[in-house]
């Protein structure tokens, strides 16, 4: 990886590789380095160490510490995430923050949350006020009788 800084805006690229990345109002398709900071960016899949998106859309996020400021992205991974007013569908960390924001399916070891919402929160600690719609027995259930109904579908299905 080049050791440099690209500094982008209003542009749109293929691939942006650098160890210090700042793109404004832009659009990638891929972004890879140490330190990456975009602003009003959609981005296909951003990959780093440190990542800070603001009013940004991604759909995959992978890194050590991750910062979503009134931002989305369908899958963000990574070591420590922090959500502020925004929406992931899937979420996964060690140690993610919530404040505000809204989330599919959240797996991390620890929980911090400020008035957040939630489909499936799954955690060893969770600290703070979260929405959740199913826990872990009403999931439990819920697939339970999905995969009965597809098995009873499959049988009526061959029988016809």
């Amino acid at each position: 990886m080049e050791k440099n800084v690209k500094d982008i805006e209003g542009r749109h690229l293929n691939l942006i590789e650098a160890e210090f990345v700042n793109v404004r109002q832009s659009t990638v398709r891929s972004v890879e380095g140490g330190t990456i900071e975009l602003q009003q960016v959609g981005a296909v899949s951003i990959d780093g160490e440190r990542i800070d998106v603001t009013q940004g859309a991604s759909i995959i996020l992978k890194g050590d510490n991750l910062n979503l400021n009134q931002s989305m992205a369908i899958l963000s991974a990574g070591t420590n995430n922090n959500l502020n007013f925004s929406f992931t569908p899937i979420s996964v960390s060690d140690n993610t923050n919530i404040d505000k924001s809204a989330t599919g399916v959240v797996i991390a070891n620890n929980i911090k949350s400020s008035n957040s919402t939630s489909i499936l929160t799954i955690a060893k600690n969770i600290e703070g006020n979260v929405t959740t719609l199913l826990d872990w027995k009403s999931a439990l259930t819920l697939s339970a009788i999905a995969g009965g109904l597809l098995a009873f579908l499959g049988l009526v299905n061959r029988k016809i």
